[in-house]
C-alpha cells in the first residue's frame, strides 16, 4: 500500500562526489549496530579492533562474517594469519571499544589495558567477560570497494559474562557507542 507521503531520494552519479559520501555516512550512521572485538595472533603479535560491521552467516556449519578495512593493520593481520576472534561487547567495555577503534593505536602494547584471555582454539585475544565470543577459521575473503569481508567458520564460541548478569550489550549509533540499559 503506498501513502501519500513523498520519498525524497538522493540518486547517485557514476562516481560519488563529496556530498554523497556525507550524506552516507550521515544516513548509514543511523543503523544501530552491535559492538565486538576482532582480534588474531600473528607471528607471536596481538592485533585487535573493534568493529560494528559483522554478522551470523549460517547456523549450519555456524558461519560468520566481519569488514574490516582493507589497508588496516588488522585487516592484513586476519587475513594472513587465518583464524581470529570476535568478542561482542557490553555496556561495561565502552573505554576497549574506544581504544581499539582509536587512530593510532600502537602496535606494541595494544592490549595491556585490556583485559583478556586466549581463546583455546585460536590462541587470539578473548575479551573478558564479552557477552558472547566467537574463534574462527577463516574460509574466504572477499573486495568490497575500500573494505574485506571476511567469512569464518567458528571453531570454539562461548560467553565471559556471569550468568547472572543482565545482558547490557554495546551499541553503535548516531556515531557514538552507546549502552541500551538504563
Amino acid at each position: 500500500m503506498e501513502t501519500s507521503g513523498q520519498l525524497e531520494a538522493h540518486l547517485l552519479g557514476a562516481g560519488p562526489s563529496d556530498a554523497d559520501t556525507d550524506l552516507y555516512r550521515r544516513l548509514s550512521a543511523d543503523v544501530t549496530a552491535g559492538v565486538a572485538v576482532v582480534s588474531t595472533r600473528l607471528r607471536n603479535r596481538d592485533y585487535a579492533a573493534t568493529v560494528s560491521g559483522f554478522l551470523s552467516v549460517s547456523y549450519d556449519p555456524p558461519t560468520m562474517l566481519v569488514s574490516l578495512y582493507a589497508e588496516s593493520r588488522i585487516g592484513e593481520a586476519v587475513e594472513e594469519s587465518g583464524t581470529w576472534a570476535l568478542s561482542v561487547l557490553s555496556g561495561k567495555h565502552q573505554g576497549t571499544a574506544t581504544w581499539l577503534a582509536s587512530p593510532g593505536t600502537p602496535l606494541h602494547g595494544l592490549l595491556a589495558q585490556v583485559p583478556f584471555r586466549r581463546g583455546p582454539a585460536t590462541g587470539a585475544a578473548v575479551i573478558d567477560e564479552c557477552l558472547a565470543f566467537f574463534e574462527l577459521r577463516t574460509v574466504s575473503v572477499h573486495s568490497a570497494a575500500t573494505h574485506l569481508l571476511v567469512v569464518g567458520e567458528v571453531v570454539a564460541m562461548g560467553s565471559g559474562a556471569e550468568p547472572s548478569e543482565a545482558p547490557d550489550p554495546l551499541v553503535h549509533f548516531g556515531s557514538e557507542f552507546r549502552r541500551l540499559a538504563p
